[in-house]
């Protein structure tokens, strides 16, 4: 079963992947905080005087629609990376403890 797992993949993918994960979750929290300053922008834009108003037609307007479509593919992006970094931690953690039953294995049978 040891042979079956190869922790040198798992742990250059997670190596390799760190920095894409990084970078996902950068985008995604840069992503999160400009949401902010757009609903700013638009609600400044509307030209309406009630704040209500000005919320309104910033929540609805398509720039920030397309934010939040923007923002929710960087979140899936993200939480892909994560769980697929998660998954090559586990595999390492899979192997080690064939590996140390492996080891108890040939010392009870001495």
């Amino acid at each position: 079963m040891t042979n079956d797992i190869d922790p040198q993949k798992h742990l250059k993918r997670i190596w390799d992947g760190a920095p894409k994960l990084a970078q996902a979750r950068a985008n995604r929290m840069y992503l999160e905080e400009f949401r902010k300053t757009l609903k700013a922008q638009l609600m400044k834009a509307c030209g309406l005087e009630a704040i209500g108003a000005q919320e309104r037609e910033a929540y609805a307007h398509a720039d920030y629609v397309a934010h939040l479509a923007a923002l929710r593919d960087a979140v899936q992006a993200e939480e892909l990376m994560r769980w697929r970094m998660v998954a090559d931690q586990a595999s390492v953690e899979v192997w080690r403890s064939l590996e140390a039953s492996g080891r108890a294995m040939d010392r009870a049978a001495r």
